[in-house]
């Protein structure tokens, strides 16, 4: 199958239609396992108490929120080396998605520091740096809306997701480089996971989850991109998705 094709509008447009539903419909599935499974199976943490299941939500949350920005950033690479118009589009159909998640962490990290530390926000080099992330997606959005034209808001958008992108690895990081109160990583790709195995595999089933949300609303995201960019085309007009 020559994958190259379905860089042009025209040829993901359709595909997207046809993509969407399933990725939406796993993504049900998948946050109704996890959340039963995090809410009802795991069981309650010895320190802190019923609490903890915020993380349920608060981590897959966080997660994504870097994630999708590195995408974003990959697929700055990609709008600047080959000047791939969908790569600039998928770039602004992720970013609603991205800010939303890192939002998402912030408040449920927020209402999980309560009751653990005895307050909401502390500048904190993990919380601090994660604000600084959803202000770069806020900037991301802004500066793709404010310039008019399309290629040069392209360009600039770009540059600035694969800038921006330094933050990912000082957030990931911070918890080592810096004395912080946000407590260091239970799961690592490097070593055992210090949680129950039914904690992780919640947490994990909801990151999936997570994950499948987030391609399916940035694939009815970018269709509506592609429709209102491409609004002359011959060949949207003759299209029935």
């Amino acid at each position: 199958m020559n994958l190259y094709k379905y860089a042009a509008p025209a040829t993901f447009y359709p595909l997207a239609a046809s993509l969407w539903p399933w990725f939406a419909g796993i993504a049900a599935v998948l946050a109704m396992a996890g959340l039963y499974m995090g809410f009802f199976v795991a069981p309650t943490d010895f320190q802190q108490g019923e609490v903890y299941r915020v993380i349920f939500i608060h981590v897959p949350a966080a997660w994504m929120g870097m994630f999708i920005y590195l995408v974003m950033a990959g697929y700055g690479v990609m709008a600047l080396a080959f000047n791939t118009r969908l790569s600039a589009m998928m770039m602004q159909a992720l970013a609603p998605t991205g800010a939303m998640f890192t939002a998402l962490a912030l408040w449920t990290g927020a209402l999980w520091g309560k009751p653990t530390w005895g307050t909401y926000w502390v500048w904190d080099a993990r919380m601090t740096s994660t604000l600084i992330l959803l202000f770069l997606y806020i900037g991301f959005m802004a500066l793709n809306n404010a310039i008019e034209d399309r290629r040069r808001a392209d360009k600039a958008s770009a540059l600035l997701a694969i800038v921006g992108s330094i933050n990912i690895p000082i957030i990931y990081f911070s918890v080592k480089w810096w004395n912080t109160l946000h407590q260091g990583m239970s799961v690592s790709p490097t070593s055992e996971s210090k949680m129950a195995s039914i904690m992780l595999w919640a947490m994990l089933t909801m990151t999936l989850a997570c994950w499948m949300y987030s391609i399916a609303v940035a694939l009815v995201r970018v269709r509506a991109i592609i429709a209102e960019r491409e609004a002359g085309a011959d060949w949207l007009q003759g299209s029935k998705l």
